[in-house]
């Protein structure tokens, strides 16, 4: 899978731009803040409908437009295919394939994958465990296409549940007066049920590719393992206050029986109800639990040195993009490496360079050519105040 032209409208600083890009290796390359990364981010956008540096899409459409535009034609065994997303301010986005609307846009998921490493990546391997939840979901999506309307249906209801328990708080409610909650329950489990047999299935996939791609390069020979912690297992109840740090005493789920899950779910959530009315809010389920990250027999978080974590956020992605093309019908992501390379040390920078030359299309930005090693032969893009200019 590569893409051959990208063309943005009203996207972050472009008011338009055009870029024919090339299979292989390109680089853009430019002083930071002229654009690099909002070209990556696009092609990031129509892969997985998420922005690797903000929440939601409102942040890409310039502030003075009411809409934006990415379109992008994408060629995988000779066959092209051309995508269009429209990003509206006031009204629903909308998407197109081969110029025929599409009745959503998540429609479009699963045409164009990509994985993109970054240094905000660290923030996996070392901070909370929204970041955690946010990598293996956006890998979920990638692999299973049709998981963007389960995640969309978890999270109304997960939202609705929250309104009614504050609801109930406010007003004391009890006994018939709880029945609706009773019903939101059901979909609860229902949805976040499978969202976790998911996170479990697919970090079975996912572990011998970040065993292989952590032996490529590192140093030291330890081996990344990662666990499930849910916070439908064990005794503990979560508080529900703060944002996310109360994941350490969850236990660690195995299984990927949707049938047994949604046991445990529906268990744990009788078991809670009544901290739940209390605190007014939704504490077990997916929304709460955490990837715990192994390296030989101590968490990556807390123990791991930073070389070690720059490792360990690569090989994530590394991992992942052997996944997806082991996994879809799509061959190899794109692969897009944003402003790594001088994050890096030689060592770790000539690894990773003999480890993507071969990808069939790698974007990379970089502030300076310089920080691109030499054996990686590329198409060459300046980027400068929003201007594209090749060679």
């Amino acid at each position: 899978m590569f893409i051959k032209h990208l063309s943005l409208a009203s996207f972050r600083n472009y008011k338009t731009a055009e870029i024919a890009l090339q299979p292989g290796v390109n680089l853009l390359v430019g002083p930071n803040g002229q654009g690099k990364t909002n070209l990556v981010e696009a092609i990031c956008y129509l892969s997985t409908l998420s922005s690797h540096r903000v929440a939601g899409y409102l942040p890409l459409i310039q502030q003075d437009q009411s809409q934006a535009a990415i379109r992008a034609m994408a060629s995988h065994a000779d066959r092209d295919i051309l995508i269009e997303l429209e990003l509206n301010r006031d009204s629903p986005n909308k998407g197109r394939v081969n110029k025929s609307p599409v009745p959503r846009v998540r429609d479009i998921l699963g045409l164009v994958n990509s994985v993109t490493f970054a240094p905000e990546d660290l923030d996996i391997v070392k901070r909370d465990p929204t970041n955690r939840r946010a990598f293996i979901d956006e890998l979920v999506i990638q692999v299973w296409p049709r998981f963007a309307g389960v995640y969309s249906d978890f999270d109304r209801v997960l939202k609705q549940r929250n309104t009614l328990l504050k609801t109930a708080r406010q007003t004391g409610a009890k006994g018939s007066a709880l029945s609706t909650l009773d019903a939101w329950d059901q979909s609860l489990v229902a949805y976040g049920s499978e969202i976790i047999a998911a996170r479990v299935d697919l970090v079975e996939r996912l572990r011998p590719h970040l065993f292989e791609a952590y032996q490529s390069i590192a140093v030291a020979n330890n081996e990344p393992r990662i666990l499930v912690k849910s916070s439908l297992l064990g005794t503990a109840v979560p508080t529900g206050w703060g944002d996310d740090d109360d994941t350490e005493d969850l236990e660690y789920i195995q299984t990927s029986d949707r049938t047994e899950i949604e046991a445990l779910y529906a268990a744990k959530l009788a078991a809670v109800r009544p901290k739940e009315l209390e605190r007014g809010i939704t504490l077990v389920g997916p929304h709460r639990d955490d990837l715990v990250l192994m390296l030989g027999t101590l968490p990556a978080k807390g123990y791991a040195s930073h070389g070690e974590s720059w490792s360990y956020a690569l090989a994530l992605r590394l991992a992942s993009i052997a996944l997806l093309r082991a996994e879809t019908r799509t061959g190899d992501p794109i692969l897009i490496l944003d402003d790594v390379f001088a994050e890096l040390d030689a060592g770790r920078r000539a690894r990773l360079a003999g480890m993507v030359a071969g990808n069939e299309q790698v974007l990379i930005t970089a502030a300076v050519a310089e920080d691109v090693p030499e054996e990686l032969i590329a198409t060459v893009f300046h980027v400068k105040q929003g201007e594209i200019s090749h060679g």
